[in-house]
């Protein structure tokens, strides 16, 4: 009972906060605008470059000159993305115990454009999730608080394609997929296709839209461990992986099926969804490898219900678990455009005792 009560406090509180944060960043855009009203001269021309028609004065003091600009050339940019979630709650026959726990986990994409239609992407990820058992369900990323290069990727046009490739990059990262459920836990994040992704850790991958639904995706990756001339990429003696995936998507269903060749297992996965307005949209996953071992995939998202939106599903906990299935029950809701809080319970059965948790993760992303 402490526990609930802690868990149910902690949204609260910070549902309480959260106007005084929102008022101390108001800023009165009248009182500014009246600020030198007519000291500055500003037109649809004031933030163009300056046309190449007319001469400049460069910084040097060497005068007047001609400088060209090219008004459709494009400036390479680069944009930050920051992300940061907390988890705060306790598994019963957890594997790393039952104490309550706070872990956090936290990421930074740096994404660069040379062309408007290319993008060199850096991912960088910290905290300390990880090494309890609400973190082993959550999949928080620990790296024992210390900042880590968790991948770098190139994606570029090729054609009518689209291209990735880098580390970090797996044969599935063109898939679109047909799964329209908000997961909770780890395991229910991919829908049931957990090994579409395979298991090296650089590669490519490619995708073609051809602009009515379909989509058709496939990649390779390698590399795995890479610490010797036995791991290298794309060789005989690495643990390479290849995948395709076909895919149908409109507004209220889709459907996809994948292939991968992980060298060891092949799998067959299979997704389909469907998201009729006014009604909570249906979820499901099939898969499969060549040793006939299955794992399936449900679940349901309630959208709108009350300020936020409940997902309630299940899946199998692995491809050869025997007839184990995890189990979650969730509430997201925003308090504002960066920060969701979202309870949740799930049930873990396993072959000893079945582990019960209840977690409450605080998302913030800006």
């Amino acid at each position: 009972m402490k526990l609930f009560k802690s868990l149910l406090v902690a949204p609260a509180l910070l549902g309480l906060s959260t106007p005084m944060i929102a008022n101390s960043t108001e800023i009165d855009l009248g009182t500014i605008s009246n600020y030198n009203q007519n000291k500055i001269d500003l037109d649809s021309n004031s933030f163009k470059p300056n046309s190449y028609k007319k001469p400049v004065l460069l910084s040097g003091g060497e005068g007047l000159v001609e400088e060209s600009f090219d008004e459709t050339s494009f400036s390479e940019t680069t944009s930050a993305s920051f992300g940061s979630t907390f988890y705060v709650g306790s598994v019963e026959n957890g594997t790393a115990g039952e104490a309550v726990s706070f872990t956090y986990d936290f990421a930074l994409d740096l994404s660069t454009s040379f062309t408007g239609e290319d993008s060199l992407d850096v991912a960088i990820i910290g905290g300390n999730a990880g090494v309890t058992s609400v973190d082993g369900i959550m999949g928080g990323d620990g790296t024992s608080d210390a900042l880590v290069l968790d991948g770098v990727s190139y994606t570029f046009p090729l054609g009518s394609a689209t291209v990735i490739v880098g580390d970090g990059v797996g044969p599935d990262d063109m898939n679109t997929g047909a799964c329209a459920y908000s997961a909770f836990t780890d395991l229910l994040s991919d829908c049931g296709s957990n090994n579409v992704g395979g298991s090296g850790d650089s590669g490519f991958a490619i995708g073609y839209d051809f602009g009515n639904g379909f989509t058709l995706a496939g990649g390779a990756a390698g590399g795995v461990g890479a610490t010797d001339e036995s791991d290298g990429l794309f060789t005989e003696e690495d643990a390479s992986s290849f995948g395709l995936e076909a895919a149908y998507t409109a507004d209220t269903y889709g459907f996809s099926v994948a292939y991968t060749d992980d060298e060891a297992t092949t799998y067959w996965s299979l997704q389909a969804m469907v998201a009729p307005e006014g009604f909570p949209s249906i979820s499901v996953g099939y898969e499969t490898d060549d040793d006939d071992a299955d794992a399936i995939f449900a679940g349901l998202t309630f959208e709108e219900v009350g300020p936020g939106s409940v997902s309630l599903g299940m899946a199998s906990t692995a491809t050869d678990a025997d007839d184990l299935y995890q189990y979650e029950l969730s509430y997201s809701y925003p308090l504002n455009d960066g920060m969701t809080i979202t309870p949740g319970v799930f049930i873990t059965e396993t072959a000893g005792d079945d582990e019960t948790g209840v977690v409450v993760t605080t998302s913030f992303s800006f």
